[in-house]
């Protein structure tokens, strides 16, 4: 599935990933979506942290290959070359939620990076102005998920201790006429 992946012709404005043995294709993102990925990327200090948009990513043990909104390790870290990144060299994933991507965010995604050993997982929901901070991974599989679960309003700092930073959310907006969910 990784070689079909690899060789996949995806449509201008499409992004494709691989979740679990599924090819899952999605839009372009939104403006406020690109505002927050940009504004957490200059929040982490790039002396000593690698902050990269959109990699694919290789989920180890898993048939996975997501594609995050970021993606931050050490520098230094990490392989010198090549499409894939693999999550045992990952130190913090951030997805930013949209309209279609809630299911995907807030479950599949978060079960996946916890099985791919990724310490950190950050959902930022610009629908309803929060922030999950998942850490400490358990589990393996499609049982694997985060033991530690911080959530955030917009508005207030998300400690990132991980990378030492205390992340500014005054500046996030939320999407007009966005429908609520109930995840946390």
């Amino acid at each position: 599935m990784p070689e079909l992946l690899e060789n996949l012709q995806v449509p201008d404005g499409l992004k494709a990933e691989l979740l679990r043995g599924e090819i899952v294709l999605t839009a372009s993102p939104d403006w406020v979506h690109n505002c927050i990925v940009t504004d957490v990327m200059d929040q982490i200090p790039r002396q000593r942290w690698r902050r990269v948009q959109t990699q694919d990513v290789d989920i180890l043990g898993e048939n996975s290959e997501p594609v995050p909104d970021l993606v931050v390790l050490e520098r230094g870290a990490g392989p010198v070359s090549g499409r894939l990144l693999p999550s045992a060299v990952l130190t913090l994933l951030v997805e930013v939620v949209s309209r279609t991507s809630v299911e995907r965010d807030y479950d599949i995604k978060r079960s996946v990076y916890a099985a791919g050993r990724v310490p950190a997982y950050l959902i930022i929901d610009p629908l309803i102005g929060r922030c999950v901070l998942l850490t400490e991974p358990t589990g393996s599989g499609d049982g694997a998920d985060y033991a530690v679960q911080r959530i955030t309003e917009f508005g207030d700092p998300v400690p990132l201790d991980l990378l030492d930073v205390g992340l500014d959310t005054r500046a996030f907006r939320t999407l007009p006429h966005a429908g609520r969910h109930s995840r946390p």
